[in-house]
């Protein structure tokens, strides 16, 4: 029986009269009425009713954090504060400039909350040294000890002595760095901290967020990132590095013309960037990839927590869903949310329309996160209004386009079924019989194959729903297809793939993937020129580098020749694959340069040299002793 039910949307059950009036019964007044619309025209009324103050903030240790706090102008009631801290600049910095809007949504401004805003330690106008996903400081920690949990509760003890008319309540939010940073506001937390809405954070880099996956380096976006975040500077700056100019159109030829990732230093970073010379040095899941992961620190948690994702986020998927989950297990009792939808990284905030490439969802789903979820959630908890459901997820169900709400992640009462390798390139429901069989394919580290069809630089959000026959066409990827479904499937929760395999190398990276096969007949979408006939929509697909099959802190080599299981959690997904789509799995061993190629043998791939890349002959098996498969949690009606 499926547990589901229709996530109803209404405005009116969220307690706010139109988009430019103050939540009912606010204590917000204004000397003007708010704007219906428009960017320019929010900013003018921003100027009208909020004021504007800039501080140096001392932490424990005497480093000073340069902070700006807005307060409304009319209130007259306390209002609460929402605190956000940021490596990536907080300006406008001049006097009598304004962020617009200033919270997570221009609501929480008519509203009538307080804001803090933080350069983070060691950027922009703050002082002391920044140090990327600085790992928090062991316990005992001493009175002058610093990390990002005790700087969040310096920022939240200075804001409750300094901003005027606040109600005792904190609420914070951010979006990926500053998720992240939200999520250190959650450890040891300030007793003040109400509510906590990390959005998009990463939560273990080596594992399953931005610099690593499952132990192969992400390293066009790792470039791109560092590159413009993470370089040495004399002292405090309003100043951001520009975007890095690489000098072609293609960042498939740029990165393999710059060989193994420890080439990058010498050709760009000249030492400017440690980080990247970090990343070299620890090519292992190590004690320095350890101390950053704060899984294990979740515990103690009490306040209520809304974690969002975004079901195609490059960057970082793993870590809202890790951190939703470890929250609820080491919290009983604790409101623990999870929104997700189908997003980009960081869409919810930002995408205005009703679709995502060529993909459309029919519903404005940023829209309606922002105003069902987002806005009722903090009002809720930080001033007590009515009209926020405290489900356990609001999750938004691709394919068939509608929202919905449970009350376990998974939905409770979801089947596992496997979808299997056959022969003849087919996907079969049936477990296989028979001699069982194998499909091979020649991986070549110097002509890998490419994440994406389109020519760019950087790795961009879009390749997760984009039409996949130009990997198909390959030689290098294996295509595996179902019939033509005869009624509607729903898949909620990980996705995993289980492969058997062999190689003609000692070490070899599997990608799987998952692929929504549109009909034939399928109307062209109106929002690209691609047709939609046989549209093959990338769903999920997950990369495991062979070495860490077993373990990722000891990694070993492949025996060539060998039969060897690869596991792959694909990750969470809520899809349904209509009546009449196919479902297609791809398996391919490069995925360039999302990914950096593996040498396909047993060499440290950060320092490979030339000769290091070797062609390999790669099998995957199936059959009744190599069940190669994934496996779906199945909704059932």
């Amino acid at each position: 029986m499926r547990t589901t039910i229709a996530f109803l949307l209404t405005v009116g059950a969220w307690a706010c009269d139109s988009p430019g009036a103050p939540a009912v019964g606010s204590p917000w007044e204004r000397t003007r009425e708010a704007p219906n619309g428009g960017d320019r025209a929010h900013l003018a009324w921003l100027e009208d009713n909020y004021d504007k103050s800039e501080h140096m903030v001392p932490m424990r240790d005497g480093a000073q954090l340069y902070t700006i706090v807005y307060t409304p102008r009319f209130a007259t009631e306390p209002v609460p504060i929402m605190l956000f801290r940021t490596p990536y600049s907080i300006a406008p910095y001049e006097p009598d400039l304004y962020r617009n809007p200033l919270g997570p949504t221009a609501e929480f401004d008519r509203a009538g909350y307080a804001f803090v805003f933080q350069d983070v330690r060691g950027k922009f106008r703050s002082e002391g040294e920044f140090e990327v996903i600085r790992p928090l400081a062991p316990k005992p920690k001493g009175p002058t000890t610093v990390d990002e949990s005790t700087d969040n509760y310096d920022a939240i003890e200075w804001a409750l002595a300094n901003v005027a008319g606040h109600n005792g309540r904190v609420g914070q939010w951010g979006i990926s760095y500053p998720g992240w940073q939200t999520v250190m506001g959650m450890v040891d937390a300030h007793p003040a901290l109400a509510a906590s809405s990390p959005q998009a954070s990463p939560s273990d880099m080596f594992i399953g967020d931005d610099w690593h996956h499952n132990g192969a380096f992400r390293i066009m976006y790792a470039f791109s990132w560092l590159a413009r975040n993470a370089r040495r500077r004399d002292g405090p700056t309003d100043a951001r590095e520009g975007a890095f100019d690489y000098g072609t159109e293609s960042g498939y030829d740029f990165f393999l013309a710059a060989g193994s990732a420890a080439n990058i230093d010498d050709l760009y970073f000249h030492g400017d960037v440690p980080a990247w010379s970090d990343f070299i040095e620890h090519d292992t899941y190590d004690e320095y990839w350890q101390r950053q992961n704060a899984l294990p620190h979740l515990r103690g948690i009490g306040h209520p927590v809304l974690n969002v994702a975004g079901w195609f986020d490059t960057e970082d998927f793993y870590g809202p869903m890790s951190i939703y989950r470890t929250i609820e297990a080491e919290n009983p009792g604790t409101e623990n949310t999870l929104a997700a939808g189908p997003w980009l990284h960081g869409g919810w905030s930002r995408m205005l329309g009703d679709h995502l490439g060529c993909i459309e969802f029919v519903d404005e789903t940023s829209v309606t996160f922002q105003r069902d979820v987002q806005f009722p959630f903090f009002e809720h908890h930080l001033r007590g209004a009515e009209g926020w459901a405290a489900h356990e997820a609001f999750v938004f169900e691709t394919g068939a386009n509608v929202w919905r709400t449970h009350e376990t992640w998974p939905p409770a009462g979801v089947e596992p079924v496997s979808l299997y390798l056959a022969d003849d390139r087919a996907l079969s429901f049936d477990p296989p019989s028979g001699p069982g069989g194998s499909d091979s394919y020649v991986s070549d580290p110097n002509n890998p194959v490419p994440f994406s069809a389109e020519e760019r630089t950087t790795l961009g959000h879009l390749w997760k729903v984009e039409d996949q026959r130009f990997a198909s066409a390959r030689r290098d990827v294996l295509v595996y297809q179902s019939e033509p479904l005869a009624e509607d499937l729903t898949i909620a929760g990980p996705i995993l793939a289980d492969i058997f395999v062999s190689t003609t190398g000692t070490d070899s990276d599997w990608i799987v993937k998952v692929i929504d096969v549109q009909p034939d007949d399928a109307p062209d979408s109106p929002f690209c020129d691609v047709p939609m006939g046989g549209y093959q929509m990338h769903l999920a697909g997950e990369i495991m580098r062979g070495r860490f099959r077993n373990s990722f802190e000891h990694p070993t080599a492949m025996v060539s020749g060998e039969v060897t299981p690869i596991h792959i959690d694909l990750r969470d997904r809520y899809h349904t694959f209509k009546a009449g789509h196919r479902i297609m799995v791809h398996v391919q061993s490069s995925w360039f340069p999302a990914y950096d190629r593996n040498p396909q043998q047993f060499v440290n791939t950060y320092t490979a040299s030339p000769e290091d890349y070797l062609v390999a002959s790669q099998t995957v098996h199936r059959g009744p002793n190599y069940p190669s498969r994934v496996t779906f949690g199945v909704v059932r009606d």
